[in-house]
């Protein structure tokens, strides 16, 4: 994938990334989540990092696969 090609998905999943994690704590609270039934014992500010690192990458992963999908016959890796 050339570098067009992989901005063309990195910066929309960034965008995205960043209006989901704002969705997302506007209805929860960091403080008050739960991993395997204990309280998660990080700060407010590693949640919000984390989480939206994890919403950048399942997205980038989402808009690849469609670029991917979508690219011409003759892009696509001979196997």
């Amino acid at each position: 994938m050339n570098v067009r090609r992989w901005m063309a998905v990195a910066w929309p999943a960034f965008l995205l990334a960043g209006v989901l994690e704002m969705l997302v704590f506007a209805l929860v609270d960091p403080g008050q989540l739960h991993w395997h039934g204990q309280a998660l014992e990080w700060s407010r500010a590693a949640v919000y990092t984390v989480s939206f690192f994890v919403f950048w990458a399942v997205i980038a992963v989402a808009g690849a696969l469609t670029a991917v999908l979508v690219a011409p016959a003759e892009d696509q890796p001979q196997v």
